[in-house]
């Protein structure tokens, strides 16, 4: 209980950082974010044949509702929130049986389908937060590995331009930003030192922003076309239908986030020092299941924690949560103004793709560590339990048609190679060596960690 209390109450905010700082350290993490946000109402929308005002509105309330969600995680208390700098954005799993929903069903039995998974979430979080016993660091570090190393291949599609580019996929132009963002934050981690190394992401971002923008790469047409105010509109798209096959389907995707947060949270938990326990998990699931409620209600999406912002976390080394917080309320602002929410969109995928490299590599790199330091490498098991994770998480990420005969039911767990990966760690792990506790981390080995993390 005393566990409990301390990871509620624990201090938010830094009073020894400017509030400058907090702010330029939070705008970092929303454009760290911003384009997994996005992509999805863009994947969707025209998918489903919306019209541009629809469209404009659901990547609007889409950036609103990541913010409310993020604040809901990141204040914990002792209902709901895992108390964390975490930030939550829409669930990319839920891309395919979203559009397949709503081209069988309609609009309508899509969000009724979400807020009944964010329901599910909420009433069985106590059962997932007892799952922490089949996640111990030989799964949470393979898990945190296989979520960088599936990502790397999302950074460099966005380096070459995006995969709407066509033919001006690994052009020069494009090359150049990526890599000489890459660069620029590798040199500002090397040379820079305190406040400007911890914002070194931001700063590349601008600066290839502002390179994009000599060479003609830079697209000022969304800026000029966006307006001012939009007021978020609770059932858009009509009221919510709920369909037997729709709300499985979402139960599902809602199983699979679930299992994506574990690694982030356990991962977060280590970077910042805070052992975390299963009341932790269960506050942190039932405010994903809240969030996912609110995008049911307002005709946005399901949410989930994003991996991402962990490699932001480890590379700036600001742990505070005052940083995310400000994230969150950068975010309810860029929903409610699309002039604000269409500069951070002259971002061109190229920058934002050498950024993602540096940032999804460090998100492997905390995997690595949690395996080197908190389990036994010279035990074969071990050794095998990790091979075999990365290996189907990789693979299946790298060959997606795979499962492309199996039922759509199954492919929902089999296509996606974070939650194929956590499986697989989970099955061998409990074959191997069962439920029985991680052996404790020994004082000297702690203080090391403790070193690294600091």
């Amino acid at each position: 209980m005393e566990e409990a209390k301390q990871a509620v109450t624990e201090p938010i905010f830094d009073k020894n950082r400017a509030p400058g700082k907090t702010i330029s350290l939070g705008i970092q993490h929303v454009l760290a974010m911003y384009a997994g946000a996005i992509i999805v109402p863009m994947i969707v929308g025209n998918a489903l044949g919306l019209t541009t005002e629809q469209l404009t509105y659901l990547i609007a309330i889409d950036l609103l509702a990541c913010g409310v969600a993020t604040l809901l995680q990141v204040f914990g208390n002792k209902y709901f929130g895992i108390g964390l700098p975490v930030m939550l954005g829409c669930a990319f799993q839920a891309v395919g049986p979203m559009i397949i929903i709503g081209m069988q069903y309609g609009m309508s039995a899509i969000y009724g389908a979400i807020i009944a998974s964010g329901l599910f979430v909420v009433l069985f979080s106590g059962l997932f937060g007892k799952l922490i016993k089949v996640f111990p660091p030989v799964v949470t570090g393979s898990v945190v590995t296989i979520i960088g190393l599936t990502l790397i291949p999302v950074a460099l599609t966005d380096l070459g331009g995006s995969q709407n580019a066509g033919d001006e996929f690994g052009s020069a132009l494009n090359l150049s930003l990526g890599f000489g963002v890459l660069l620029f934050i590798i040199l500002m981690n090397r040379f820079a030192k305190g406040f400007l190394r911890s914002i070194s992401v931001l700063i590349g971002l601008i600066l290839g922003t502002l390179a994009a923008a000599v060479f003609g790469g830079l697209d000022l047409a969304p800026l000029k076309e966006a307006g001012w105010f939009r007021a978020p509109q609770p059932f858009y798209f009509g009221t919510p239908t709920f369909e037997l096959m729709p709300i499985v389907t979402m139960i599902l995707v809602a199983i699979v986030s679930v299992a994506e947060s574990t690694g982030v949270f356990m991962a977060l938990g280590k970077i910042v020092g805070r052992d975390i326990n299963s009341k932790d998990l269960t506050r942190g699931y039932r405010a994903e299941g809240i969030a996912i409620v609110v995008g049911g209600l307002f005709n946005s999406f399901p949410y989930t924690t994003y991996s991402q912002n962990v490699g932001l976390v480890q590379m700036s080394r600001v742990k505070t949560r005052d940083v995310i917080v400000v994230a969150g309320g950068v975010l309810v602002l860029i929903g409610l103004i699309p002039k604000i929410a269409a500069l951070t969109h002259l971002v061109p995928p190229s920058v934002l793709g050498g950024a993602m490299v540096a940032l999804f590599g460090m998100v492997v790199s905390s995997g690595i560590r949690m395996l080197g330091d908190q389990v036994d490498l010279n035990r074969h098991e071990n050794l095998f339990i990790i091979a075999c994770s990365v290996g189907v998480g990789l693979g299946v990420t790298t060959v997606p048609e795979l499962f492309a005969k199996l039922p759509d039911w199954i492919r929902i767990l089999a296509d996606n190679g974070i939650v194929a990966g956590t499986v697989t760690a989970i099955v061998l792990n409990l074959l191997f060596n069962g439920l029985k506790s991680t052996p404790p981390v020994r004082k000297e080995d702690e203080e090391a960690l403790e070193g690294k993390v600091a």
